[in-house]
């Protein structure tokens, strides 16, 4: 029974099966990615402890599992700079994770934190409260849990997200900076990452305006269209920024070392809608292959 259960709840993942066994299947059930590869000792230890708790888990959450030697595209999709490494996805999108192979104990842990296969009414509330609370509130409530609790270094990661989120990018990236290994390659922390970096790319770029006047005197200004894209990625103008790493992509794949894809990648990786993420994950495919 419980080898039935585990085939169930355990699966390969690919490029080409990502998007619907991946993706589109996190929209109604959490997907647990898995990053290994064969060399891996650690990755011995903890893959079967997953696959354990996926089918004692009956249904509530899947486990994909990720060559990463086979599937380097994803490994590098994901920023995978270790394994074994493991990413949860929820609702089309990157929720949380963790490097390292943890015990028994600290994956139960982990997954109560994010799977609740009977009640799932008090997330829906917690996400409700959430959705209502500002971003300099969050940073607020923060900082008054890291007050009260100054050793739990957990609380700093959400601080620095909360801080970004309030647009405070060099105060979010000091917290970023300052957290130990463990909590550095968080899922969320490689996210952050990821958005700081956009961040940075218009440190000194021209005006939204000016950016859309020299892209028009010169459609092959590809500088212009790279810091066009990401003003409009990070001012909520997603798909418009997406186009324009794609108009560099397919005409001048390899300029400054590829950065039309190395954008559309990083890009990917910092929004939630994940019906845009797959139609332009498409649309990038398509040029690439």
């Amino acid at each position: 029974m419980t080898d039935a259960a585990t085939v169930s709840a355990v699966f390969d993942v690919d490029q080409q099966t990502f998007e619907a066994d991946v993706l589109q299947a996190s929209l109604t059930t959490p997907v647990l990615l898995d990053f290994w590869a064969t060399w891996c000792e650690p990755c011995k230890t903890l893959g079967p402890m997953l696959e354990k708790l996926a089918a004692e888990y009956n249904g509530a959450f899947r486990l994909g599992k990720v060559d990463v030697d086979a599937q380097q595209e994803l490994a590098g999709m994901f920023g995978i700079k270790s394994i074994p490494t493991v990413v949860l996805v929820k609702d089309g999108q990157v929720l949380d994770g963790f490097a390292g192979a943890l015990p028994e104990g600290q994956l139960r842990e982990f997954l109560s934190r994010h799977v609740q296969p009977l009640e799932a009414a008090p997330a829906d509330s917690a996400a409700a409260e959430a959705e209502a609370e500002t971003p300099e509130q969050a940073v607020e409530r923060w900082q008054q849990a890291i007050a009260a609790e100054p050793t739990k270094a957990e609380l700093r990661l959400d601080l620095a997200l909360a801080l970004m989120r309030a647009g405070q990018t060099d105060a979010a990236e000091t917290e970023l900076t300052a957290l130990p290994i463990n909590l550095a390659t968080d899922a969320r922390a490689v996210r952050l990452r990821t958005e700081l970096d956009l961040a940075h790319a218009l440190k000194n770029a021209p005006a939204l305006a000016e950016l859309q006047q020299r892209v028009q005197a010169d459609g092959n200004d590809w500088e212009a269209r790279d810091q066009l894209g990401v003003r409009l990625l990070l001012e909520g103008e997603p798909a418009a920024g997406l186009d324009q790493f794609l108009a560099i992509l397919q005409h001048a794949r390899d300029w400054n070392g590829g950065q039309g894809k190395k954008r559309l990648l990083a890009a990917f990786a910092t929004l939630d809608d994940a019906e845009l993420v797959s139609r332009y994950r498409r649309k990038m495919a398509s040029l690439l292959f």
